[in-house]
């Protein structure tokens, strides 16, 4: 067989899997809303709420895999706003109370559609001072969100430059709102100042992998040059030290590092005990779900249930 003829037939299968699939969740999606949460996932205060302390990210949705453009554009074709609305479904039904999202004209029909439906999750919008989806007051206004988050990205680019007031204006303006305001960040080195200069901002987002590493410092530039994002396993030890000094909730999020560490169940689950133990019991985590091949929504719940209780039990050296 030519090499064309298996690249096809690769790309057939990947497509039919992915159909078969959604045929079984679109099935299942019919009678998710009479299906009550069993097992309830266990809770952390943020501000009024109690959000679930694994909270359903947004990436996947938006096609962002870190995994190559291929990937990036099979997501975005699984999930339209059906599926999307499916998807939320499922997680709620798993106990799942709360979605980080962007806030996409799409994304906009999705959470109509889930509070139409009866839906009683919470929504966190990831934002920024330069979004092309429109400022503050109109996303608040389209979307109903509990919380604007700053956009990870964006924050290590404004402190990069020596703007970092722009996003404290930012958390106070969340404030001005009537909504909670939390803060994004890959840097290590940032959440660290933010929480040394006491910021008002409710709660942290804070990436296991430093993937603004070069961006923020092109001097550390290796001589041999990685294609792509770079992560690094020491990455996650050096954030959630500083997690554990923040007296704010932190969400911890890349805790699979893009998929890297998905290879397998057995990756999973050390991912999600690493998490667990090394962040507070006031902390939570934000996973991107791609259930597609596996039932990555009910896997993560139950790993959750599973060892929340280890947060709180590592002692620093």
């Amino acid at each position: 067989m030519s090499e064309e003829c298996r690249s096809d037939r690769r790309v057939f299968l990947l497509g039919l899997s992915s159909t078969v699939f959604a045929t079984r969740v679109a099935t299942a999606a019919r009678s998710v809303e009479s299906v009550p949460a069993t097992n309830a996932l266990p809770t952390i205060p943020i501000g009024e709420h109690q959000l679930t302390r694994l909270i359903a990210g947004w990436n996947p949705i938006g096609g962002y895999s870190y995994l190559g453009p291929t990937m990036d554009r099979h997501m975005r074709e699984y999930f339209t706003v059906d599926r999307t609305v499916e998807f939320l479904a499922r997680c709620e039904a798993q106990g799942i109370n709360a979605h980080q999202f962007d806030p996409t004209d799409e994304m906009v029909t999705v959470l109509r559609r889930r509070r139409e439906a009866g839906s009683r999750m919470n929504f966190i919008c990831l934002h920024s001072v330069d979004s092309r989806h429109g400022d503050a007051p109109s996303v608040v206004a389209r979307t109903s969100p509990i919380a604007l988050a700053h956009h990870g990205g964006v924050t290590d680019r404004l402190f990069r430059e020596g703007k970092a007031e722009q996003v404290h204006d930012y958390v106070k303006r969340a404030h001005d709102l009537g909504v909670l305001a939390g803060v994004s960040t890959h840097n290590p080195d940032n959440l660290k100042r933010m929480g040394d200069e006491e910021w008002e901002n409710d709660f942290f987002m804070a990436c296991f992998y430093y993937v603004t590493r070069y961006s923020d410092h092109p001097e550390l530039l290796p001589q041999k040059r990685t294609v792509g994002t770079a992560f690094y396993v020491d990455d996650p030890d050096i954030m959630t030290k500083v997690v554990r000094q923040i007296g704010k909730p932190c969400l911890g999020f890349k805790i699979l590092a893009a998929g890297r560490a998905a290879f397998d169940r057995d990756g999973v689950e050390r991912a999600f005990e690493y998490a667990f133990s090394h962040i507070k019991p006031s902390d939570g985590v934000i996973v991107g779900m791609y259930p597609v091949f596996r039932d990555e929504i009910r896997e993560n719940a139950e790993l959750t249930r599973k060892f929340h209780h280890l947060s709180g039990r590592r002692i620093d050296s």
